[in-house]
């Protein structure tokens, strides 16, 4: 399991395991860490941990969050990487070993500009197994079984029609700095989660929250105005 060494001065004051989805930090006391200084906003930062990813972002903070000495909005932490928060300090330990067992991970698929935007080997086709028309229609949507393989398909924008494949642990959907999301796949099923954004994505209409989500078939998925149905295949 990755965890937080919290430290000041060179002094180790606790190790926290990553054991949440969301771990919350600042200086009041419903925080998961709670650091009681005032350099530290009340609601200062926050860590998403899906499977062995780990994303740290910043909550608008008045002094700010460094990663390794940089500014950041939202950062992907890699092994080693050292939090600053005022005068304290996190250094992000990696559980290597759930690392390399899931080192098939999608790391990006992002949201550009209305496009989509994934790595080569992922390059999608048009396909007319699942059409604008047929979301919805299944009158009672069914979770995946275990083992289940899925995919997402875009409805609008210059690439609707197309598909992605779910073939990966986690794959990551949205417009970097302006609304992000991770769909992980589980061994129970599909899970989608908010990471980077004021505002959380839709699913069939609603307003996500902070938790994981179950997908069904047929799901409409809303990221960044790109609207996508996620379908079970086989």
């Amino acid at each position: 399991m990755a965890k937080l060494i919290l430290s000041m001065d060179g002094l180790v004051l606790k190790e926290i395991p990553l054991n949440k989805e969301r771990l919350s930090i600042g200086r009041k006391p419903h925080n998961d860490i709670q650091i009681d200084n005032l350099a530290i906003s009340g609601e200062h930062a926050v860590v998403v941990t899906i499977l062995a990813d780990s994303f740290l972002e910043d909550l608008n903070s008045t002094n700010g969050t460094l990663v390794n000495g940089q500014p950041i909005k939202k950062h992907f932490l890699r092994n080693n990487d050292v939090i600053e928060l005022g005068k304290y300090k996190m250094k992000y330990m990696a559980d290597l070993q759930a690392g390399a067992a899931a080192s098939d991970f999608e790391k990006t698929a992002a949201i550009r500009s209305g496009s989509l935007r994934m790595p080569s080997e992922l390059q999608l086709e048009p396909t007319d197994r699942l059409t604008r028309s047929s979301v919805g229609v299944a009158s009672q949507p069914k979770p995946p079984t275990p083992g289940m393989m899925a995919a997402v398909q875009l409805l609008n924008g210059p690439n609707a029609g197309k598909e992605l494949d779910l073939t990966k642990t986690l794959t990551t959907l949205g417009k970097p700095g302006m609304q992000v999301a991770v769909i992980a796949r589980r061994p129970h099923g599909y899970f989608i989660t908010h990471v980077e954004g004021a505002q959380f994505p839709l699913l069939n209409g609603k307003s996500l929250d902070a938790q994981a989500h179950p997908l069904a078939d047929h799901d409409v998925i809303e990221i960044a105005g790109i609207k996508m149905a996620f379908f079970l295949k086989g």
